[in-house]
């Protein structure tokens, strides 16, 4: 990692914890005053802690023109920033990923929905609903490799990335804290529960507190109905289609909404914030995430609505491509912020003991 930009965090965090005023804004501010020096690790713990919520910077007297010129949104997410790629595995695609993500992501969905589409030569003679295009062993085939190997590889970075700040044995009692922490988006509620300033200056919000409930939920839901329908598949024998009535359709339908809204919302909200307060040289890379994972649930919940067409022929590969390169781009894209907010939170709670 850059050693100007943690030496930046580092002068930002230390004017911090001498003035103290936005001690109860967010978890930052106390794990802040519980240190007097700050080691690369204990930035680079900070950095993952924050989620960008703005407040801080809003309340400052030091902000520019200043001549301390603080301005620690930015600070600590260019070293967040820093800290993934630094951690990710492998490491030059998270970086080649930060500058296109936007194009890496097009030119993915589209290749693979063209693979996808050419598979359909190949169509079994027997099935019902998708596997009427493509055989379920065929899906296996790909899709277990593509999600699997991601995760693998987000595990690597999250080792990588607890030994640099320091991490030790986990309590049962420290994790159920910070998944509550996170489940609630605690952070994100400004530390008085009227919101956050991310999207309009001075404003308290929450809007981007909810749209990140609906995108969490939303993905939860839609996991569940695949996990559902697998077991359904394996255990039970009940293979696909299934009914509008079905658990996997009463999972999926309403995570996919809830996908779409959300994401639609978090880039709303996105090009509405001053980009000058996180990470700018990213952020067409994160933006390629909330498009893709907006992809993801909108040719969902349209395949579903086309079910019987002849739209379907089309509308699968479509689906899949989007599906596809959002697994294989998990330890690359702003999906990775997930498991290590959620991997910051955990060492926070750790930290109060």
């Amino acid at each position: 990692m850059s050693t100007e930009l943690i030496a930046e965090a580092r002068r930002q965090v230390e004017i911090c914890n001498a003035c103290r005023y936005c001690e109860g804004y967010c978890a930052v501010f106390p794990a802040i005053t519980r240190q007097r020096a700050f080691a690369d690790g204990d930035i680079t713990q900070l950095a993952n802690l924050c989620h960008n919520c703005r407040g801080c910077y809003y309340a400052c007297q030091y902000t520019e023109p200043h001549e301390f010129a603080l301005n620690l949104p930015k600070a600590l997410a260019e070293v967040r920033q820093a800290s993934w790629q630094d951690h990710a595995w492998p490491r030059g695609f998270a970086r080649l990923y930060d500058r296109n993500g936007v194009v890496i992501a097009a030119l993915l969905v589209v290749a693979i929905a063209l693979l996808f589409a050419l598979a359909q030569a190949f169509r079994p003679e027997t099935g019902e609903g998708f596997y009427a295009y493509m055989s379920h062993g065929l899906m296996v085939a790909v899709f277990a490799p593509a999600f699997v190997l991601p995760l693998a590889a987000i595990a690597v970075s999250l080792r990588g990335y607890w030994r640099s700040v320091g991490g030790g044995a986990v309590s049962l009692t420290d994790l159920w804290a910070a998944l509550r922490s996170a489940g609630r988006m605690d952070n994100l509620s400004g530390g008085h529960g009227e919101g956050c300033n991310f999207e309009d200056a001075d404003r308290f919000s929450n809007a981007r507190r909810g749209f990140h409930h609906a995108v969490l939920y939303g993905f939860l839901l839609c996991f569940a109905s695949t996990s559902t329908a697998t077991l359904m598949h394996y255990l039970l024998g009940l293979e696909a289609p299934y009914g509008p009535f079905s658990l996997p359709k009463l999972l999926g339908v309403p995570g996919g909404v809830l996908l779409c809204l959300g994401t639609a919302g978090l880039a709303w909200l996105k090009l509405k914030a001053d980009p000058e307060l996180g990470a700018p040289k990213v952020w067409g890379g994160e933006m390629a995430f909330v498009a893709l994972l907006f992809a993801v649930s909108a040719t969902g919940l349209v395949l579903y609505a086309a079910t019987g067409s002849a739209a379907v022929g089309w509308l699968l590969p479509l689906h899949l491509g989007t599906v596809l390169t959002f697994f294989l781009l998990i330890p690359f894209s702003k999906m990775a912020h997930g498991f290590y907010r959620l991997a910051a939170l955990v060492r926070d709670q750790t930290e109060r003991g």
